[in-house]
């Protein structure tokens, strides 16, 4: 059983380094983009501890068989437990209301003849480069070859002064290219727009070509530019009815001629053959029928506002031109394919492309790549924009130049799709910070519906309300699953970005695709814009957790991840595992989530899930407390061993993890269903009063605050009421 087979510093060592790198791990997840998939190691070694007789570390390396074992996933989203339960073997269940979150795991675990789908993917890229390549060709500068290859069209937004009518560039900074990956730093002329190398920031000197001098700082400043005409101030973007024009200023491209004599990346100011090639593409724009771009209105939303606020109503208006001429070339092409799967792989190849083929998109000056619309879990409007090639740039057998575009998108599925037919696992050969990867193939796992057309498993994978679908009684052997956190990323409103395009595509006739718009009023994060607070959330929460517990077989594990940086947050997990007439058996850390991420790093958020253990309890019985502190310590000493530097945030969540399986316990006797969630949430209150409050959890964590965090409850005092301890007084960690 998980309780105790599970190794803290083994796993600990495993997640940490799949996060940094996670297709590396688990390729499969390159199937398509989804949000906070957690570590595929992670839920591999759950349920190995709860099925396996063997030791962890000696049955993780080895096959697997859960043939005959039923797993479920309410909250399937990218399908992370589901994937590694298929692969062991067994039969799954998954749901999720999110009609993308089901269409990407059916992409995943659907059987596909990688040699057919290979050729039609060469076919269709060799047809759009044909048809389109010329719109994705420059003149070198060094040679004058004109058929440069672009990496990336570099654009700015442009308004009109208020005062004088002048045209002004937005620039946040002049900065192209940082010295990072390229000999100098790069630097736009504000005079007449051409680019100059510099080796000093703060000094750069003059432009080569006008012999102005190079600025050093941007023209736009806290919404406002200033006009190099009148003198005055122009606000931005000042309640825009249409979205704010761009201009391309710059290229980086690569020559094939001059790469091999060439240190560091080419670039260049766009010239009037480039900007003719714009028009080329805006004059077939205006000539087309489309059949798939979407002309679907941007509805108001926690994250989309943002996008109103700057111009834009439709998707259709994200994308410039060359983009959506390109985009419905691909589709027309998709749509024209015979086989079923192949034509559904392609329409989610073009789905995840989308992320690279919009004007929301970044140019990273120090990386010098694209940064995708994704990059942050938002939408991200920004003053200067990345277009990538849509094609993708060959480099002679190796990784395409570039990213962003139709080959970059077809290697990463391609090595996805084989994964499934071949899993492995990465072991480290040497310190737990340090030592040789070594790829050991896991002969007899595998990923699908089928293998090689024959082997046959069910999958059921559905579009629907876990709080509704009908679990059959005593139906599951387990469930796994990763639920939605309070406050989360807006999976939805996200999601409808992509959604758009792909119900036009593959839609018809499919029941998920029914609706306009991924989201839906029963999904559980909190959105002020749809008005879902903590109680919905809490109500939701408890009514899946209730169901799918009501379908485990007798002993059978309930196990999920979780965390938050304010514990009070934790109080709807809480109501919601002792609505479902649950234990909690044991709570365990493992890393989760990359550091470095753009939307973590610098933050106090944590990178540490705590995994939550639970049971029926008239299967378990009410387990006897831990002493917290002692808990909390061991579980650190095992994080550190397994290679993690913990933060502050990681130590919350370690903490807060066994202030609330404490909590469930404590309040698992004398539970009432019946009464509201109002009154289920001023329980966990009361109780954390009792406990000590904040106070006791900052020494728990080793924090020094002086004054009280501010909570989802902040706004409320409730007095204490008298709860059975049952922990030691805590002491400081």
């Amino acid at each position: 059983m998980i309780e105790d087979r599970y190794d803290i510093a083994f796993v600990a060592n495993l997640a940490r380094r799949e996060k940094q790198i996670q297709q590396i791990y688990r390729p499969v997840i390159a199937v398509h983009k989804w949000f906070a998939r957690r570590p595929g190691t992670l839920f591999r070694a759950l349920m190995l501890a709860e099925f396996s007789d063997l030791s962890l570390q000696d049955a993780f390396y080895q096959a697997a068989n859960l043939s005959g074992k039923t797993i479920a996933d309410p909250f399937m989203g990218g399908g992370t437990p589901l994937l590694e339960a298929n692969r062991m073997g067994a039969h799954v269940q998954g749901c999720d209301i999110n009609p993308m979150a089901y269409w990407i795991v059916r992409q995943e675990m659907e059987y596909l003849n990688l040699q057919d789908y290979s050729a039609a993917a060469s076919k269709l890229r060799k047809t759009l480069e044909s048809e389109l390549g010329h719109l994705y060709r420059t003149r070198c500068e060094v040679c004058g070859n004109p058929e440069a290859h672009v990496k990336y069209f570099l654009w700015v937004k442009v308004v009109d002064c208020h005062h004088c009518g002048n045209s002004l560039d937005l620039f946040p900074d002049y900065l192209v290219a940082e010295d990072a990956r390229h000999p100098k730093k790069v630097l736009v002329c504000s005079e007449c727009g051409q680019l100059t190398e510099t080796s000093d920031r703060k000094k750069p000197g003059y432009c080569t070509n006008c012999q102005a001098p190079l600025p050093t700082v941007g023209s736009a400043k806290s919404n406002r530019c200033h006009c190099s005409r009148c003198g005055e101030k122009t606000k931005y973007p000042n309640g825009t009815k249409t979205p704010i024009r761009h201009r391309l200023f710059a290229i980086e491209y690569q020559c094939p001629n001059c790469k091999p004599k060439r240190q560091g990346r080419f670039f260049k100011a766009s010239d009037t053959d480039d900007l003719a090639k714009v028009a080329e593409a805006e004059n077939r724009l205006a000539a087309l029928s489309p059949q798939y771009i979407p002309d679907d209105a941007i509805p108001a939303g926690d994250e989309t506002t943002r996008l109103h606020r700057w111009g834009y109503s439709r998707y259709r208006e994200l994308f410039n031109a060359r983009q959506l001429i390109g985009l419905e070339t691909s589709c027309r092409l998709i749509a024209a394919q015979k086989d079923e799967r192949i034509r559904n792989a392609l329409a989610t190849n073009l789905s995840d492309l989308l992320r690279y083929q919009n004007m929301l998109c970044r140019y990273d000056t120090m990386t010098l790549k694209s940064l995708d619309i994704f990059s942050v879990h938002g939408f991200p409007v920004g003053l200067t924009q990345c277009e990538s090639n849509l094609l993708g740039i060959e480099n002679g057998g190796s990784f395409p130049t570039g990213s962003g575009g139709w080959l970059n998108i077809i290697e990463k599925f391609t090595k996805a799709k084989a994964y499934c037919d071949k899993p492995f696992e990465v072991r480290h050969q040497g310190t737990a910070k340090g030592g040789r990867k070594v790829t050991v193939p896991i002969s007899g796992e595998w990923i699908g519906d089928s293998r090689n057309g024959v082997a046959k498993r069910a999958l059921d994978i559905v579009c629907a309300d876990a709080a509704n679908w009908d679990w059959r009684p005593e139906s599951l052997d387990g469930v796994f699953t990763d639920p939605p956190y309070f406050g989360n990323v807006q999976y939805a409103e996200l999601m409808d970005f992509c959604y758009v395009w792909l119900r036009r595509l593959v839609g018809k006739g499919n029941p998920a695709f029914s609706t306009s718009s991924t989201r839906h009023a029963q999904e559980l994060t909190g959105n002020e814009n749809m008005r879902r607070g903590l109680a919905h959330f809490t109500e939701g929460l408890a009514e899946v957790f209730s169901r799918t517990a009501a379908a485990l077989k007798p002993g059978g594990p309930f196990v999920f991840t979780y965390h938050h940086n304010d514990i009070t947050a934790y109080f709807p997990i809480a109501v919601a595992i002792l609505d479902a007439g649950l234990v909690c058996s044991k709570v365990l850390p493992c890393p989760a989530e990359m550091g470095a991420s753009i939307h973590i790093k610098g933050t106090m958020s944590s990178t540490v899930d705590s995994v939550f253990v639970c049971r029926r309890r008239q299967d378990r019985g009410i387990p006897e407390p831990d002493v917290i502190d002692n808990a909390i310590q061991v579980d650190m000493r095992a994080l550190e061993t397994g290679g993690l530097n913990a933060t502050l945030g990681d130590t919350r969540c370690v903490t807060y993890g066994h202030i609330i399986r404490q909590a469930i316990n404590d309040l698992a006797g004398d539970w009432q269903t019946r009464v509201s969630v109002k009154d289920k949430l001023d329980i966990l209150v009361r109780w954390f009063a009792t406990f000590g409050g904040q106070a006791v959890a900052r020494e728990l964590t080793g924090e020094n605050c002086s004054r009280e965090s501010q909570s989802l409850f902040s706004d409320q005092t409730f007095p204490p009421i008298a709860i059975k301890r049952s922990v030691h007084e805590p002491v400081s960690v």
